[in-house]
């Protein structure tokens, strides 16, 4: 297996604790934005399709955490893989949806890096709304390989769009964890 590593990432952390920025989703809900701002009807609410509709206000958002003292910046990708953008429409971009908004993410952070001070981009990978460990007829309606190819496609677009270091996030069944670490594996082979 190819070994993809950020040694300046590792390297940072190992000198100091790096202070990931937090809130994306309570910020953007504090903006009280329309329909047209998040691309029309089909995808309002969608806080992860901003990246494209309404990509000033995500940047504005992580300059602020930036300003506040973050070291690492979340890419706004939290629900951004097919089965949770299907609901909007989107299945089908999230690999443009991931990469611009890692993309995004890594412009600002490179703009508030220093030498001595660098910034950093977490792709932030979230929960696909399935629960692969029980056996529901609903949250339980797809395989493993399945789901481990959801993941995959997401940190595709990730790591095209430049991010430093992956997040699995907010995940309630393990064996949705584990999909989600093979499916980052295929995707750095990939």
């Amino acid at each position: 297996m190819t070994q993809l590593t950020n040694r300046r990432y590792l390297d940072a952390l190992e000198k100091k604790i790096l202070i990931f920025d937090g809130a994306m989703g309570t910020s953007i809900q504090a903006l009280n934005l329309n329909a047209a701002d998040f691309g029309g009807e089909a995808t309002n609410g969608c806080n992860d399709y901003l990246v494209i509709s309404k990509s000033d206000v995500i940047e504005s958002i992580h300059r602020s955490f930036l300003q506040a003292g973050a070291d690492v910046l979340e890419t706004n990708s939290f629900r951004s893989n097919r089965l949770t953008l299907k609901e909007y429409g989107l299945a089908d971009r999230v690999i443009e949806i991931n990469e611009a908004a890692a993309r995004l993410a890594r412009k600002v952070a490179d703009e508030f890096s220093t030498k001595e001070h660098p910034r950093f981009v977490a792709g932030s990978i979230g929960p696909s709304g399935k629960l692969p460990s029980m056996s529901d007829p609903e949250l339980s309606d797809i395989t493993f390989d399945e789901l481990s190819d959801v993941f995959r496609e997401q940190a595709v677009g990730l790591l095209r769009g430049g991010v430093d270091v992956l997040v699995i996030e907010t995940s309630q069944d393990i064996l949705e964890v584990k999909a989600a670490i093979l499916g980052i594996q295929a995707a750095i082979e990939e």
